[in-house]
């Protein structure tokens, strides 16, 4: 069913045109993702399909008594209410229900005859409503809900929303709209102020939704999990891909590549044509020929070239010196300040060459741990060091090493002062400042513009150690594209904290997760790191189900319980030994392929075609054995460990 439409749709400001006349469609399972550029339109039209602001032309027709609700990017969400009564409010008609319920059972005490079976007719139509109106429920899922977004009952319930921070009240905006369970979420940048435990769960939740969703995020493994179908606002204009990002991204390239091909011939057709009428128009016997085919020329729709996109920032990091092979060590840290400890022990050994994510949830000291690299926070305890020829350069996302008062240009300018002119306006170019934006003062620039000209000082530095915090905040999608791509071909080693889970899974080969027992280094992208603690997850339910069998006799033999536990770990390290000798073998295996193709490419080396596929085959069977013995290695951790 559809549940809403939008019908020519435009919006201008004076004669600047945002977008025009787009259409779309929301249907009652929608899972819709809204992408596009920074400056797009993309929140002003969130914003007409929530009413909050009016289209210029066009109109949006929704199907009758449509229950709606928005969360805006800057939700400026406040009330004298504490968190739990403000959740109490959005039920507040089934809280009067609840009440009613309460006086008619009171009154059926002290009546008869008719009157009482007319009271319970009516109590039980009250109280079917009150069921499908989750008259029973409702507390649980308030708690649930709170829950979910980090707000604990002890320290936050019985707080006043007026008191929280901003990202709280934000969280606590999203909350609200979740309980009230609308037909239609209409979600801008719902992942801001979120950790990753926190955006699973609301993934989950949101993929359960019984209504329709809208949403705006920059979060691309966010979109990838929830959503099924992407429109893409670009150039003034709306275009419908099936899918969730990753399959609009495969399509949009798909498409794009046709339109490519589209242009080309017709180019050729075009230029056919016109070299037939230059060399034909003047002669009297071809004239009419000519003519014809100028009539032709004239009545061809002329394809846009596609390459006419919007320009794209180009980020280049280029270290100058090459660093020893141990990049940093960290021993024993304990990470915090004066009011106590965050995370103990961080032990954690970089390699050169290491791309190494750190994750988290809040407020375990994932910041502070890189601030302490970096020389700004002593450690508690332990001890950092970096190697030799190591050079640190470190992204704040706090921002906090720009001049507010400086121009642009003067801001890169005022370190390299013997660097040209011509060289400093060219580096700023490719992080996409050109022109009069050079000349703007840097405090007049949005978030994504300081994110980027601090990147492009980081870029002037040319160290061969980057330590980033949250890089990809302030970032538009095609700006992360594009800072991936270049740290992907970084020729040094990285160490950043991230909330962005697919950047993490592009650009970390390591991940490590910090905790306040500690750290523990994962030797994968994100998603081998889920799937690490999805196994460790498993068998510690394995183990607990085993105590729990065994403590069911406990009052009976002591010695039963003990050995009912150690069954339960001979079981979980006989499953491991078995893992590893399978994974042995497999490297053995692996081994020989390896030296048998080791053994042909001798023999065929001056045949330069064989040679190609052979090193094919070798770069495969190596990639294989590199993730088997990787494996091989966690397992070995997880059985020693166990």
């Amino acid at each position: 069913m559809i549940l809403l439409q939008g019908n020519n749709i435009s919006r201008t400001f004076g004669a600047d045109v945002l977008f025009e006349k787009i259409n779309f469609t929301i249907q009652d399972n929608s899972r819709v993702s809204l992408v596009g550029r920074n400056g797009a339109g993309k929140s002003t039209l969130l914003k007409i399909i929530a009413e909050v602001e009016t289209a210029s032309s066009g109109d949006i027709s929704k199907t009758k008594n449509l229950s709606l609700s928005y969360l805006a990017q800057d939700a400026n969400f406040s009330s004298e209410r504490t968190v739990y009564d403000e959740m109490l409010s959005v039920f507040s008609d089934v809280i009067a229900q609840e009440k009613m319920l309460r006086q008619m059972e009171e009154q059926m005490a002290e009546v008869t005859g008719d009157a009482l079976t007319s009271l319970m007719t009516r109590y039980d139509a009250l109280t079917e409503t009150f069921r499908q109106n989750k008259g029973f429920t409702y507390e649980s899922e308030i708690k649930n809900v709170l829950n979910g977004f980090k707000f604990d009952e002890t320290q936050f319930w019985h707080q006043k929303v007026a008191s929280l921070s901003g990202g709280q009240k934000t969280r606590l905006a999203l909350a609200k709209i979740l309980l009230e369970n609308p037909q239609f979420l209409i979600l801008d940048e719902p992942t801001n102020h979120l950790d990753i435990e926190t955006l699973l769960w609301l993934e989950n939740y949101l993929k359960n939704y019984r209504g329709a969703i809208l949403i705006v995020s920059h979060d691309r493994y966010f979109l990838d999990k929830v959503t099924t179908e992407t429109l893409e606002l670009s150039r003034g204009k709306l275009e419908k891909y099936p899918g969730n990002y990753s399959q609009y991204i495969a399509l949009k390239a798909e498409k794009l590549a046709s339109m490519a091909k589209q242009y080309d011939k017709q180019q050729k057709e075009i230029a056919s044509l016109e070299d037939f009428v230059n060399r034909n128009i003047a002669r009297a016997s071809t004239t009419k020929r000519a003519q014809s085919r100028r009539k032709q020329l004239d009545k061809i729709e002329r394809i846009d070239q596609p390459d006419a996109q919007e320009k794209s920032a180009h980020f280049t990091f280029e270290p100058d010196v090459t660093s020893g092979n141990v990049v940093l060590t960290i021993e024993n840290a304990a990470v915090g300040y004066d009011q106590g400890v965050l995370s103990q022990p961080i032990n954690l050994d970089t390699r050169k060459y290491d791309a190494i994510a750190i994750v988290g949830p809040n407020g375990v000291g994932k910041s502070t741990l890189i601030k302490s690299i970096t020389g700004q926070i002593p450690l508690i305890a332990g001890t950092v060091k970096l190697g030799t020829n190591v050079t640190l350069g470190y992204y704040d996302q706090e921002q906090r090493d720009l001049t507010a008062s400086n121009t642009v240009i003067d801001e890169l300018w005022n370190d390299h002062r013997l660097t040209p002119e011509v060289d400093i306006r060219s580096r700023l170019g490719a992080f996409l400042f050109s022109g009069d934006d050079v000349q703007k003062s840097v405090g007049m620039l949005s978030g994504g513009e300081k994110a980027r000209l601090l990147l492009a000082k980081l870029s002037m530095q040319h160290d061969n150690f980057l330590v980033l915090d949250e890089p990809t905040n302030h970032l538009d999608i095609d700006s992360r594209e594009v800072l991936e791509n270049a740290l992907i071909d970084f020729a040094g080693t990285l160490l950043f904290v991230s909330h962005d889970r697919y950047f993490i899974n592009r650009v970390a080969d390591k991940v490590l997760e910090l905790s306040a027992h500690g750290s523990k280094l994962y030797l994968g992208d994100y998603d081998y790191y889920l799937e690490k603690k999805a196994e460790e997850a498993e068998i510690a339910a394995l183990l607990a189900a085993e105590g729990d069998d065994s403590s069911d006799t406990a009052a009976q033999s002591g010695d039963q319980v003990d050995y009912q536990a150690s069954k339960a770990d001979q079981k979980v390290r006989r499953k491991l030994q078995r893992e590893i000798d399978e994974l042995d073998a497999s490297v053995q295996k692996l081994d020989s392929e390896i030296e048998l193709l080791h053994g042909e490419m001798v023999a065929s080396s001056e045949d330069f075609v064989k040679l190609g596929e052979l090193q094919a085959d070798l770069d495969k069977l190596s990639s294989e054995k590199d993730t088997a013995e990787e494996t091989w290695l966690e397992k070995i951790e997880l059985l020693e460990n166990s």
